[in-house]
């Protein structure tokens, strides 16, 4: 469904992504992980030309998202995108903010879009603050919002980029239940997350990414248990310490 192949990219005299080779099959949910400043966010945000590449080529069920001749718009709205901060529009209550891709990029009727927006806020346990501004909902309900806005394009691909990083402890397993629910669907997704438990209990792989490179990849079990690389080992020491 997404497959990197030889994938490079540099800011400037930075190699951010060094050679990056990895398919990821239909319906598999692979958990990125990595130290600060790894290329891991990058990573991520160059599935839908967020940040472009210099080398190599990148696939989602077979188009070529690099390819000039590809139609980013069209591509975006089959791969849903969830930030790290919730980038939803203020002044747009959440039952508008996830109705307003479908209207406008899929023309959806303003009632269609709305049964589609109210039935995702259901999902996400969140149907009771359909009208409610982002100022007025917590940070974990902003992001449950954002991740129904991102699966209202109906996307063959959810990317999650730190989800549950800009929110307080209290909040993190409110988003992190709503990830597990959607995994369960059989959605394929791509996470960059430093919660490893929920690598543990929904990842079918980790792949552990560090100065550009993807230096690991395994079944959650064998990386947890018996990581492979001296810097896999640092990192997961490095974790269990805080």
């Amino acid at each position: 469904m997404i497959r990197f192949e030889n994938v490079h990219k540099w800011f400037k005299d930075l190699h951010v992504i060094n050679g990056v080779n990895l398919d990821i099959a239909k319906g598999e949910v692979v958990v990125v992980c990595g130290p600060s400043g790894s290329g891991k966010s990058t990573l991520i945000r160059t599935v839908n030309q967020l940040e472009s590449i210099q080398e190599g080529n990148i696939y989602v069920d077979g188009v070529c998202v690099n390819d000039h001749k590809t139609n980013l718009n069209k591509l975006r709205a089959e791969v849903g995108f969830v930030f790290q901060s919730f980038n939803l529009y203020p002044h747009l209550t959440a039952i508008e903010n996830i109705m307003l891709s479908p209207m406008k990029v899929k023309n959806m009727s303003s009632a269609e879009a709305k049964t589609l927006g109210m039935s995702l806020l259901e999902k996400v346990g969140l149907a009771h603050k359909a009208e409610s501004y982002p100022s007025q909902l917590s940070g974990g309900q902003q992001q449950r919002v954002a991740i129904a806005r991102g699966l209202a394009m109906q996307p063959k691909v959810m990317l999650f980029d730190e989800p549950t990083s800009a929110l307080d402890p209290e909040m993190v397993g409110e988003v992190l239940k709503v990830m597990k629910d959607l995994a369960m669907t059989g959605m394929t997704m791509m996470c960059v997350t430093h919660e490893m438990g929920f690598a543990r209990e929904v990842a079918d792989r980790v792949v552990f990414v560090d100065q550009g490179e993807i230096i690991e990849a395994a079944k959650p079990e064998e990386f947890f248990t018996n990581p492979k690389h001296d810097r896999a080992k640092q990192f997961l020491s490095q974790l269990r310490a805080h």
